[in-house]
């Protein structure tokens, strides 16, 4: 696979792929309470603060539609503390567009990314109850961990605070 991570994909001729920008934060955060089909009343979006697009924008990809909507984006970037570890923040496609492969693409290309750095390992997180992103992160090899099992699933309890379980997710590269 090519290590450009703004390179065509055959695979989606008809999207563009880029380096995130600050000017996309609005942009991709106004999208996570429909993708997600969640209330606008959501907090989630406050899970991906302007900072990663400033910070680690060399690292993340935003990929555009023919018409220029937002067609997926995947916010991720080197471990500063572990050089050889990177971590995938947060990820999300259009609904029209799951099942495409999209968010495949996008792993791949950061892993290849990630791997031509010198990282050894991607790691990933989601909540307990997200079975759907459990299953995705499975089908990509990556093995998932916890120190309990919470509604059924392996997590670590109160990884992000009281009552923030998370289902933390290592793939060799």
């Amino acid at each position: 696979m090519d290590t450009d991570p703004l390179a065509a994909d055959a695979r989606h001729p008809q999207l563009a792929f880029r380096r995130a920008t600050p000017a996309d934060h609005a942009r991709v955060v106004g999208v996570i309470p429909t993708w997600w089909g969640m209330p606008t009343t959501t907090t989630l979006p406050l899970l991906l603060p302007r900072l990663f697009f400033q910070h680690f924008g060399d690292t993340s990809t935003i990929v555009d539609g023919a018409d220029g909507s937002l067609a997926a984006f995947l916010i991720g970037f080197r471990s500063q503390s572990q050089p050889g570890v990177a971590y995938i923040h947060f990820v999300g496609v259009d609904p029209d567009l799951r099942r495409s492969g999209l968010a495949r693409t996008l792993y791949e290309r950061f892993f290849d990314e990630m791997r031509a750095s010198g990282c050894v390992r991607v790691d990933a997180i989601t909540g307990p109850v997200n079975h759907r992103s459990q299953e995705f992160h499975r089908a990509l090899g990556f093995a998932l961990s916890g120190d309990t099992e919470i509604d059924g699933v392996l997590a670590w309890r109160d990884y992000d605070g009281p009552g923030e379980h998370r289902v933390a997710f290592t793939r060799a590269l």
